[in-house]
């Protein structure tokens, strides 16, 4: 259990370290108003914090650092609320004043807003498409050998496919096709569709469907959905001007995990719901031992869909960062319901 003044002398180096990234000493912790302890009393709870694993001493000098460990008590016990600034409440707004249609436009400018107002790296996990189902099938003809088919799912998602259709399918067979499909395959998970055609559909198509063999021929690449969810990045520059990733091994190890789509895929997907906060090593990956990562779920309609975070150094101003990814989130949510329910 840490005493009082090891609290404040904590809060105050963590506070100190995160503006300047620079080691704190105990003689400008000491000059601090909130602090009204002596060099040498505040050195003494230094070295028991460091032995205790709440600061580290980097080589050549006489100041600490917060250590994992430190940042971590730091996040989970000394946190006070952020209150946005302004500015803050502006930039996250601009997200709903920006009147964007599509669900993919939107995510893609939560990203941006996010990097720009953190000058840290967004990221921005899009919803869970191959989990989704069915919400509806239209099939748009375009002249006499083209369809635009359009899948739409539960949370809003939409894909289109350009499909080559042969000359002897009529409008009243793709009609048909479109009536049998959103009666017979809405709420079926969009991973499952082409399965439930072929199963249980093919009969009804042969009974009501003239040129039904034609039709599923061009519809089969639009049912295969072996699509993963999408991953948006924005401000990925922005970590190179952090002090800590001067080391040029040190960032391409970074940047090229960030290329890794698959393995950051599943990295979030694994976080919990809610609001998230990783450091260091805790982030499980290698080239993010350096790193500390703030997230959020988002939601359409009440059902978490995606996630939204920001990776920066562990020296990350955790306080305003927690504030403002959560307030992006919900905002987030808001918006995307807003356009799922209007859809």
């Amino acid at each position: 259990m840490l005493t009082e003044r090891q609290l404040l002398i904590l809060h105050a180096i963590v506070d100190d370290y995160v503006r300047t990234a620079e080691p704190v000493g105990s003689r400008s912790i000491s000059k601090r108003d909130d602090i009204p302890f002596s060099p040498a009393t505040i050195r003494n709870d230094m070295s028991d914090l460091e032995e205790l694993g709440f600061l580290e001493k980097p080589h050549s000098s006489a100041g600490r650092a917060p250590s994992q460990q430190g940042y971590r008590y730091y996040v989970d016990h000394l946190l006070s609320p952020h209150r946005l600034t302004g500015a803050e409440r502006a930039g996250i707004s601009s997200l709903a004043s920006a009147r964007l249609q599509a669900m993919e436009e939107v995510i893609q400018e939560s990203a941006r807003i996010l990097s720009e107002m953190t000058s840290y790296v967004s990221i921005v996990l899009g919803p869970e498409w191959l989990e989704a189902k069915l919400r509806n099938i239209q099939i748009v003809p375009m002249n006499d050998h083209k369809a635009i088919v359009i899948i739409v799912s539960e949370t809003g998602h939409v894909e289109n496919h350009l499909v080559h259709i042969d000359e002897a399918v009529t409008l009243s067979d793709l009609e048909r096709t479109v009536n049998l499909l959103n009666e017979r395959l809405v709420g079926t998970p969009l991973v499952h569709l082409q399965g439930r055609i072929s199963a249980e559909l093919v009969k009804l198509f042969k009974q009501h469907v003239a040129n039904y063999k034609q039709v599923l021929k061009a519809l089969n690449d639009s049912f295969n959905v072996t699509k993963a969810d999408k991953v948006f990045y924005s401000g990925k520059t922005n970590l190179m001007i952090q002090p800590e990733f001067q080391d040029m091994n040190k960032i391409r190890s970074l940047f090229n995990m960030l290329e890794e789509e698959s393995l950051m895929h599943q990295w979030l997907r694994s976080q919990n719901n809610g609001l998230h906060v990783s450091i260091g090593a805790e982030n499980e990956i290698e080239a993010f031992e350096s790193c500390s990562l703030v997230t959020a779920t988002y939601a359409i309609d009440g059902r978490h869909v995606g996630t939204l975070g920001v990776i920066g150094p562990t020296r990350m101003e955790y306080r305003r960062m927690i504030k403002v990814v959560d307030s992006l989130s919900k905002d987030l949510s808001k918006l995307l319901t807003d356009l799922y329910q209007n859809d």
